[in-house]
């Protein structure tokens, strides 16, 4: 039963933005979410719905999540569906297609609608329900009339006992511990609520409250450590942008010994091992993926291609833009760790190169375009295999490198007074409102900041495999290409080269596994398939757990049979052993750099706001000598 003063509130809102849109909203649907039984994975859904008097209503569940771009079936993990009236009596319904069901309503006012929800996916995608703490989603688990999405929405959380802690980025119902307010149902889906039994932590910033919950810290985990660097990073963020965006906002750190991130409009989930705070460079890792889902609020949920909103929930979304979303977002997380002084300058440039190292390493590269990256997420990114690498490439990673080539690019072009932290401010000053923008309205805010055109060079990065060429963001930096670390100097001697097969290999079950097989390498000329297991050299029994030691006793070039077991049958494959690439895509700073790349280099790391001035630029400023 909606308690009064909630009725009131509801309706009251709902005639408010009645009287914006010029007509009267739909009357506001309640969930109540129980877990009477929570070690059995399921929550039970109450929905109210008003009907509005018609003879049925059709009712729709997403079948993907924003921000996760694949279609996922949540309906697949709904059961017991029923429907009644207000008074218990019963309706009929049932299925119309795989994520839509119709309730015949018999003019009843109001239906209410009871099903349940299997939660075991540990994902931010997705339910997780057990006895310790619930995960809930949105998309995954609230039906809602078809194409009546724009009312307010009421959730009540009934928690079993054991359970003292409800946190969510919506707003609390009035009088309620564990009631939620959602203005409309793009907001339902995109504020996850957690229950369970979480330490968290408050703080504010720019007068927004601001809420890290941490579920699973048990003894290990660092709580009120990683609340205070939390707070950094946002602090930097909200600095680098000059305001927050949101209301309030929620980070959901569970940790669950898996991974991953979401981002949501006011609250963002992420998860992660309780054992990160215990190495720098788990901790590190963590920090950015906390700097990452938080930028989000700026970049992708405000500042957004026009592709992404208003949302289909029911089909896929196609946008060119995910460079934009995800790459220019992972550059800047890690980047702003660096700026708020928590990585140093040489564990940033680490962290570049091992994104540079996977893209120029991969022969996906010059198969698949930036573009058709983005565009073919929904049947390519979330759908990885063996041949992954050799097919495509990832707008995370490449993207992350665009938008490092690019930021160099503008700084040099305006010899220091810009760089892309003033375009995409400039974009979300621009674009930041509810329609969003043309891939060729960013592209004329860079031209705008850069003072240049950049068609041609997006046009190639973007569009195109042609390698991409980092010699003028390392002339700018004052940084280089290391050489190879195990190269000997000084006339030492050096050992023989290992022999390489370029195949990635697993244990399974005491057998030697080939699980990846790039393009190009010994193994792929040699015919190995992914799923061969590898038994011999030349007739020699490699174990288990040694075929690394055993490739370095041969030379590349030797020419080899490898005996492999494939579907049950043994079979002999000539190989010609090769020599594993050497490293080539560390970043070093110049020895002798000069002052002007030294300054560049701290304008881009450090974050300062003053211009950088060089050489050229001094000269084009000084005034020409009198005629006499």
């Amino acid at each position: 039963m909606m308690p009064k003063a909630t009725t009131l509130l509801v309706l009251a809102l709902a005639l408010s933005s009645a009287g914006l849109h010029g007509a009267r909203m739909p009357e506001p649907i309640s969930y109540t979410l129980r877990f009477p039984a929570p070690q059995t994975h399921y929550v039970e859904v109450e929905a109210r719905i008003p009907t509005g008097g018609r003879a049925g209503i059709e009712l729709m569940m997403p079948v993907w999540t924003p921000g996760s771009y694949l279609v996922r079936e949540y309906a697949r993990n709904v059961e017991g569906i029923s429907a009644a009236t207000a008074k218990g009596e019963p309706l009929p319904i049932g299925k119309t297609v795989k994520n839509r069901w119709r309730v015949e309503t018999r003019q009843a006012r109001q239906v209410v609608v009871r099903y349940r929800v299997y939660c075991r996916e540990m994902s931010v995608r997705t339910n997780f329900v057990d006895s310790g703490f619930a995960l809930i989603n949105g998309a995954p688990t609230f039906l809602t009339p078809a194409g009546e999405e724009r009312r307010s929405y009421e959730i009540h959380l009934e928690l079993p006992p054991q359970w003292k802690v409800s946190a969510s980025p919506l707003a609390r119902l009035p009088g309620s511990h564990h009631g939620y307010l959602a203005d409309d149902y793009d907001t339902l889906v995109d504020s996850p609520l957690y229950a369970g039994n979480a330490r968290t932590y408050p703080f504010e910033i720019a007068g927004r409250p601001h809420l890290l919950v941490n579920e699973g810290e048990d003894a290990v985990w660092d709580g009120p450590r990683s609340a205070a660097d939390a707070e950094t990073i946002a602090r930097e963020q909200v600095a680098f942008w000059g305001f927050a965006p949101y209301p309030r906002y929620v980070f959901f750190n569970l940790l669950t010994e898996s991974g991953g991130g979401l981002e949501h409009k006011n609250a963002c989930t992420l998860m992660s091992s309780r054992w990160k705070t215990r190495t720098r460079e788990g901790y590190l890792d963590w920090l950015g993926l906390v700097s990452h889902e938080l930028f989000h609020a700026w970049n992708g949920k405000r500042l957004r291609p026009v592709e992404l909103g208003p949302f289909d929930y029911e089909r896929e979304i196609y946008t060119r833009s995910l460079w934009v979303v995800e790459g220019i977002t992972s550059y800047y997380g890690d980047l702003l760790v660096r700026r708020a002084g928590f990585s140093t300058r040489k564990e940033y440039l680490k962290s570049l190169s091992k994104a540079i190292e996977s893209v120029q390493t991969g022969p996906g590269r010059q198969v698949q375009s930036l573009d058709e990256s983005s565009f073919d997420a929904w049947i390519k990114f979330y759908r990885r295999d063996e041949n992954t690498a050799n097919s495509g490439v990832s707008y995370y990673t490449k993207g992350e490198l665009v938008a490092f080539l690019l930021d160099a690019r503008i700084r040099r072009a305006t010899a220091g007074r810009r760089s892309l932290d003033d375009a995409l401010r400039l974009a979300y000053q621009r674009y930041s409102g509810e329609r969003g923008y043309r891939p060729e309205e960013l592209r004329k805010v860079l031209e705008e900041v850069a003072g240049i055109d950049l068609n041609g060079w997006l046009e190639r990065a973007m569009g195109t495999t042609e390698e991409l060429d980092y010699s003028e963001a390392l002339d700018w930096y004052g940084l280089r290409f290391a050489e190879d670390p195990e190269k000997k100097e000084g006339g030492e001697p050096q050992e023989l080269p290992a022999g390489w097969l370029g195949m990635d290999t697993e244990v399974q079950g005491g057998r030697l596994m080939v699980i990846v097989v790039k393009r190009g390498t010994p193994a792929y000329e040699g015919g190995v398939n992914v799923g061969d297991e590898i038994l011999a050299i030349d007739d020699y029994r490699v174990p288990p757990e040694g075929l690394e030691g055993r490739l370095k006793l041969y030379r590349p070039g030797e020419k080899v049979s490898l005996l492999v077991a494939r579907r049950d049958r043994l079979t002999r494959l000539p190989v010609t052993i090769g020599q594993k690439p050497r490293p080539r895509w560390t970043l070093e700073i110049l020895p002798n750099a000069s002052p002007e790349q030294k300054a560049h280099l701290a304008a881009w790391l450090d974050g300062k706001s003053a211009p950088v001035e060089t050489k050229d630029a001094r000269e084009r400023k000084t005034p020409p000598p009198a005629v006499r």
